[in-house]
């Protein structure tokens, strides 16, 4: 069973859906840049309730069925929304898994945040120089992120705001990341890089051949490792890995 429920983040409407379960365990998904909460997330979030997760699926502000445009999102939009998520549906502890620039919103608030227990990532966005290609000041003058918009100055402010040098000692609970290596759009050098600079329990996942979008074969890999490692991980058995699958 699941219900949608829409919240209040400073005045603007926020869609979620809530896949429930009959636990007080939680996932909580935030999507990519140019995505939203359906999709491969309707899956994930059916398996997660069938290893007795509640999950939580929403739609960032700026995307999908919640308010603002596209360009007037940032990247502190985007954690206020997380906050406001585990807030409305009283979660003490939770798993955040990010796919993309939804991983660096997992990651960041994982950070500062207490109630993350743990963070999954899908070619997450780290370093900051992973969206230089999209500045207008870059020497190409910045490519357009959809065909109908580019990146305005204002999200860059906010953007450089954040960098993920800045983090790296406060991220303290384990990881699973999972990578794609014909990844163009989110390199996964940067992904080994941000790994070698954490001192938390990191478990690494690479998939051959895989772009930033994952095949159906790929996306049902990564639901059956990311199950083994969530129950693994709340048994406690953390172990640090760097396991190439």
């Amino acid at each position: 069973m699941h219900r949608r429920k829409i919240l209040s983040v400073d005045g603007d409407d926020l869609v979620a859906v809530h896949h429930e379960a009959d636990s007080d365990r939680w996932i909580v998904f935030s999507h990519g840049f140019l995505s939203d909460k359906e999709g491969s997330y309707e899956s994930r979030a059916g398996r997660a309730v069938e290893e007795g997760f509640n999950a939580i699926r929403f739609d960032h502000r700026g995307c999908g069925e919640s308010d603002l445009s596209f360009p007037e999102q940032t990247l502190s939009t985007r954690l206020a929304d997380i906050q406001a998520v585990l807030d409305s549906f009283s979660i003490n502890s939770c798993l955040l898994f990010g796919s993309s620039f939804g991983g660096k919103v997992a990651l960041h608030t994982a950070a500062v945040d207490d109630r993350v227990q743990a963070v999954a990532a899908r070619a997450p966005v780290t370093y900051n120089h992973i969206f230089d290609k999209y500045r207008p000041s870059s020497e190409s003058g910045g490519q357009d992120i959809d065909h109908d918009f580019s990146l305005p100055p204002t999200f860059f402010d906010d953007f450089d705001a954040h960098p993920f040098e800045q983090i790296t000692d406060d991220i303290t609970v384990p990881l699973c990341l999972f990578h794609g290596t014909a990844d163009e759009t989110v390199p996964i050098g940067a992904t080994l890089e941000a790994i070698a600079a954490l001192e938390t329990n990191v478990t690494f996942h690479q998939f051959a051949g895989e772009g930033h979008r994952f095949s159906r074969t790929a996306e049902n890999r990564l639901q059956n490792q990311l199950v083994d490692w969530v129950h693994r991980e709340i048994r406690g058995e953390k172990n640090k890995t760097g396991e190439a699958g």
